[in-house]
């Protein structure tokens, strides 16, 4: 019997690392020069989830990221690789999600000496992920790995959270090591508090206001502040509006809830009348600001943690911290005064803004939208497409305690069933949702053998319109006619049990009820609703 000690490989002291730094799950697609990294995989404790695309795959680490809170990696191959995960990345750095991306690269020799003839070979592959990531790193020898894994794993980490990017070159990854196995990495994220003189000035500021409101963003769910910034509410009688990344950041029905109508201009108005606004987790972007329609006449205090968006679009009392120290300590400074009017005035807004939506004859969009929300289970996390369904969600659907994902932050469509997996290989005991148009669903429709071979509990809802839907409202409006939105689809029932997942057609009448049965069985399933639905008029201008 063989009593050699197996060889080390500087794969596995990359997993080694990603192991002590935290990470359970990797997500990613094998290639040439990755081979090494995906080979120390079958030495590695770490469960891999295989994707069919590296885009969906980008989706997937970008998801589970979110619903975890913590670091997750997507390890892919070099060159066309690598390049097929920017626009995912580019998703995970506008959602703030933690996704570390890990490739290979062409042999260390080869890197900066302009075209050598490998195959995947770039002139300069970190140059494509500059733009889009948060940080990059190339590692050139072995004993450089762990410490590049942990500063990248922090990185992504800190307020702002985001993705990072680092490059391994192939022989460095095949190569024998001598380097100790890793035991332990310190990669804590350095916090960001407030600084005390801005939270009294802001305290101050809205203790002195008549007419206080709160614009919450997607910064106060991911840090964790829900809590905090009830208490903030509720002592300050401020009704709330959340944006559509910050969906969940307050209670729904909570009497100061504003709820998510940010593309209606009774919100705009209401916002713009506030003597005091709090914005905490926005930048205050083009679907926040209803497509930049927003002219507070008070005065604003934004928190935000990205320093590049403070201030970026309107003057305010601008707080650098994270949302989480920083409501905390707002929460705890105001004194709070009674006002009485906060819930009237929320009340008064929502009855303007149902009775503009009553008057549109949508009650088809309406119950379509009421059906998933009584099918799906109040906890379970639902991840939307680009589509009709997912734009009338952003506006009018209650999370309630289920985190709410999509694709808003940069906008790219396919994300919903790859980010869907991502969630469901999080925590496979729990349903999880994603809601595609066909067009939407053709992007990823492949990962419904991912969804097959890792038994993943996510039921897709398939709305086909015969065409990329909200484009056709757009030109149609805007042009008098629609080109290039119409398309040849599959049968999706077809398909998806073609890959073994149960499927099923049904109506707006039965949704409701098909929807839930799929959510209760377990593993994949697919339910296709043929509905032609329309947006809701929107309100941009006075």
């Amino acid at each position: 019997m063989s009593t050699a000690r197996p060889v080390r490989t500087g794969g596995d002291l990359t997993l080694e690392a990603l192991t002590v730094l935290g990470a359970t799950t990797v997500f990613g697609l094998p290639g040439q020069h990755a081979l090494g990294l995906f080979d120390a995989l079958r030495r590695s404790p770490l469960r891999y989830v295989g994707l069919r695309v590296e885009n969906n795959a980008g989706f997937a680490a970008d998801a589970h990221a979110r619903v975890t809170g913590t670091a997750t990696p997507l390890l892919v191959s070099t060159g066309p690789g690598a390049l097929m995960t920017l626009a995912a990345l580019q998703e995970a750095a506008a959602a703030s999600a933690p996704v570390l991306g890990i490739s290979s690269q062409i042999p260390a020799a080869g890197l900066g000496g302009g075209r050598k003839g490998y195959l995947h070979e770039l002139p300069d592959q970190q140059a494509s992920f500059r733009g889009v990531v948060k940080s990059t790193y190339t590692v050139r020898h072995a004993s450089q790995i762990p410490s590049a894994l942990a500063d990248a794993w922090r990185t992504a980490l800190e307020a702002p959270a985001g993705p990072v990017w680092v490059e391994i070159p192939q022989d460095v990854l095949l190569a024998p090591v001598d380097v100790p196995p890793v035991r332990a990495l310190d990669a804590r994220p350095r916090p960001l508090p407030p600084r005390p003189e801005l939270i009294e000035e802001a305290a101050a500021a809205l203790d002195g206001a008549e007419r206080p409101a709160v614009l919450a963003g997607g910064g106060v769910v991911r840090a964790g502040a829900r809590d905090a910034l009830r208490a903030l509410a509720e002592k300050l009688d401020a009704p709330v509006a959340c944006t559509f990344g910050g969906k969940g950041a307050f209670p729904w029905e909570h009497p100061l809830s504003l709820r998510s109508w940010l593309e209606d201009r009774h919100t705009t108005d209401l916002l713009e009348d506030a003597d005091v606004l709090l914005v905490v987790g926005s930048g205050l972007g083009e679907l926040s600001s209803n497509y930049h329609t927003f002219r507070p006449r008070g005065r604003v205090i934004q928190i935000e943690a990205d320093l590049g968006k403070l201030e970026s679009n309107h003057r305010a009392l601008g707080v650098h911290a994270d949302a989480a120290p920083a409501l905390e300590a707002l929460a705890a400074t105001v004194a709070g005064r009674p006002r009485g009017g906060g819930a009237e005035r929320a009340r008064a807004l929502l009855d303007r803004v149902h009775a503009r939506i009553a008057a549109q004859d949508l009650g088809t969009e309406q119950g379509v939208l009421d059906a998933v929300r009584a099918a799906l289970p109040d906890d379970a996390p639902s991840f939307w497409d680009m589509t009709i369904l997912g734009y009338w969600a952003w506006s009018a659907f209650d999370p309630r305690t289920g985190p709410f994902h999509s694709a808003q932050g940069a906008g790219g469509l396919g994300y919903g069933f790859p980010a869907a997996l991502g969630a469901a290989a999080a925590d496979p005991a729990r349903p999880v949702l994603a809601v595609s148009g066909d067009g939407g669903a053709l992007y990823s429709i492949a990962e419904l053998a991912t969804a097959r071979q890792y038994g993943l509990p996510v039921t897709w809802l398939i709305v086909d319109d015969g065409g990329y839907g909200i484009l056709r409202e757009y030109m149609t409006d805007a042009f008098g006619a629609a080109t290039a939105t119409e398309l040849a689809r599959p049968d999706f029932v077809a398909l998806a049990e073609s890959f073994g997942v149960p499927a099923r057609r049904t109506t707006p009448d039965r949704l409701r009820a098909d929807l839930a049965e799929a959510l209760r069985t377990p593993g994949p399933s697919v339910v296709v609703l043929p509905a032609v639905l329309r947006m809701f008029a929107p309100t941009h201008l006075a």
